[in-house]
């Protein structure tokens, strides 16, 4: 590919923020890690447009991937569900440091897809609405729409069945 130093640099530098959007966006960290070496892949075979702004090329080719991933989901039969406590080895040192990232987590679930992916790019990645518009190809008011029903539902869904996090949510997907 001859990407060079440059785009190696950039994969240091920025994967594992790439990581957290992915898992926010997909809520599988599977899923996350798959879309994250695609992103990175794809922004390598196109780095001489990329360079120019390479986080923002990621972004999208991720928020991609999610859109790609959420109509494929769709279409296949649902999976069942791990037994408590079979997770990977080392989960129950690690139970109570992902507890609130998990509740987030599944909380970001029920949302629908468009609203979820505002709110990970609003307030994970922090951008402002207009990037945020920008990059999904919606309008700011639909940005500001999508967020107010999006916390909204949040509320609801977090309010009784977590803990109030002690830190900010972008803290809390950076826990993992």
């Amino acid at each position: 590919m001859g990407t060079g130093q440059e785009f190696e640099d950039f994969v240091r530098a920025r994967s594992a923020a790439l990581l957290r959007t992915a898992y926010a966006l997909a809520g599988d960290y599977g899923h996350a890690e798959d879309m994250v070496q695609t992103a990175l892949l794809r922004t390598a075979r196109r780095w001489a447009a990329a360079r120019a702004a390479p986080d923002a090329y990621a972004r999208k080719v991720l928020v991609n991937l999610c859109r790609d991933r959420t109509r494929w989901m769709r279409r296949r039969p649902r999976e069942s569900v791990l037994v408590d406590g079979a997770g990977p080895p080392g989960a129950v040192e690690l139970a109570d440091r992902v507890g609130q990232q998990r509740s987030v987590i599944q909380a970001l679930r029920r949302l629908p897809a468009g609203q979820r992916r505002v709110v990970v790019l609003r307030f994970l990645e922090d951008m402002s609405v207009a990037e945020t518009a920008d990059l999904l190809g919606i309008s700011p008011g639909t940005v500001k729409s999508y967020t107010a029903r999006a916390l909204a539902s949040l509320r609801v869904i977090l309010d009784d069945t977590a803990p109030v996090p002690a830190r900010g949510a972008s803290e809390v997907f950076r826990a993992h």
